[in-house]
């Protein structure tokens, strides 16, 4: 299931990039009332909603549930998949069962 809503949500997050760069921007309708085209308004046509920003309007919906599901999933996992609780402690050797090492030998150059 997990991995379904995964799927969703990278296609809902690439249509929703892809959407957003083919709409065209309401700077360009500005630029054009100011002389170097021919506009209604100042920002446009306010009322008017076409196919790609109600279908952009839809993607970012299916985003957000998905992500609100992926945070659902992560939250109710069992315990056990978590790495901190696979580890296993392991016991440190007493200092009676440490190896000890020889004592270095003496130089004759050095003075006593």
């Amino acid at each position: 299931m997990e991995t379904a809503v995964w799927v969703i949500h990278l296609i809902a997050a690439l249509s929703v990039i892809g959407l957003v760069l083919l709409q065209h921007g309401k700077g360009a309708d500005m630029g054009a009332a100011f002389g170097s085209g021919t506009s209604g308004s100042l920002f446009g046509v306010s009322g008017a909603s076409n196919l790609l920003s109600r279908t952009t309007a839809i993607m970012v919906a299916v985003f957000f549930c998905t992500s609100l599901g992926l945070t659902y999933f992560s939250g109710h996992r069992d315990h056990d998949s978590s790495v901190v609780h696979q580890t296993k402690v392991v016991p440190l050797p007493s200092a009676a069962k440490l190896p000890t090492l020889p004592a270095p030998a003496k130089s004759k150059d050095v003075p006593e």
